[in-house]
């Protein structure tokens, strides 16, 4: 546990090198052109045709977001707080990371937005790990599956994305953010003392491995970098969306925003792979040497962080995202 005296001041916290989102406004206008004409067309519709509405493939972006939002504000028949859809992921022994001789070209790629070579070096060098079966969410946890938490535990940390930490109820179906992960810890703690299961946060290589499919593959989807098949800054809209709306970024397990929407925590504690050295950063500094672990990428930040191998951590800052998935063992 750090002294006190070990902890930065904010003026002691370096300032992040990668650029701030801004939304290019005419690009917004496009996307969003027709979503209230889409949302007027769906009035009436039932909870179950509006979900296998978004599951069809060839939506809009307008034609989507109006039925994943008008879903959010029914009632979602895709999330139970007692019972949320879970993927088995069998077990493997997968390769985990980035081979070292990778590391630059990872990053002269990236440098665009400000990424260095330091923070893809963490990912060096892969290495094989066995990853016993397990399952995990299809789906980040929701604002909606976290209220219950919340309101049966008045100790547990109000996400500093509800706003005056009030529940924001008309997104209920996008993933819960900016929280400690503590908060994380113990909405899966809670859930399985509710419901009997071992519920609780994935590794890091049950993530990577669930993300990936297990075949080294840059993205969910594939190898090339596609800013239309998850939410981050390049295609905007710059917030978070509701879940399942990015079908074509699906993971081959079929996990949805496990790229983009908000960077998700996971069990374990930054430290390097075997083999590899301590990567000393702008997070190192800001969580006084220890910090944990979050994947995936978020709507504020850029595509970097939407590889499959990238790890990243929570800053303090409001342009970093983090939420976080369930993962259940089982026997």
């Amino acid at each position: 546990m750090p002294e006190p005296s070990d902890i930065p001041e904010p003026s002691d916290i370096p300032e992040p090198t990668q650029p701030e989102p801004e939304a290019d406004l005419a690009r917004s206008a496009r996307n969003w052109a027709g979503y209230g004409p889409a949302l007027a067309e769906l009035a009436g519709w039932s909870g179950a045709a509006l979900v296998e509405r978004l599951e069809r493939e060839g939506l809009s972006f307008p034609e989507r977001a109006a039925t994943a939002t008008l879903l959010g504000l029914i009632g979602d028949p895709r999330l139970d707080p007692r019972e949320p859809t879970m993927i088995d992921i069998p077990s493997a022994t997968v390769t985990i990371g980035l081979a070292a001789v990778e590391v630059d070209e990872v990053a002269a790629r990236w440098a665009h937005v400000g990424v260095e070579a330091t923070w893809i070096a963490k990912e060096a060098p892969a290495h094989l790990v066995a990853v016993g079966a397990f399952r995990i969410g299809r789906f980040p946890v929701t604002n909606y599956e976290y209220l219950f938490y919340a309101l049966a535990e008045p100790d547990a940390p109000r996400p500093s994305g509800w706003a005056h930490g009030c529940y924001p109820w008309s997104l209920a179906n996008h993933p819960v953010y900016s929280l400690p992960p503590e908060g994380a810890d113990g909405y899966a703690a809670w859930l399985a003392d509710q419901t009997g299961r071992a519920f609780r946060l994935p590794t890091e290589a049950e993530w990577e491995y669930a993300a990936s499919g297990g075949d080294g593959r840059e993205f969910p989807w594939g190898d090339q970098w596609d800013p239309l098949r998850c939410n981050t800054a390049e295609a905007g809209p710059l917030s978070t969306t509701p879940v399942g709306m990015y079908r074509e970024g699906q993971s081959p397990f079929g996990l949805e925003d496990v790229a983009g929407n908000v960077e998700e925590y996971v069990a374990d504690l930054y430290r390097p792979y075997p083999g590899g050295s301590l990567i000393r950063d702008d997070l190192d500094t800001v969580h006084a040497s220890t910090y944990r672990v979050a994947r995936g990428g978020s709507y504020a930040r850029h595509g970097d962080l939407a590889r499959c191998r990238r790890r990243h951590g929570w800053y303090p800052s409001d342009h970093y995202a983090v939420g976080f998935r369930l993962a259940e063992s089982v026997a």
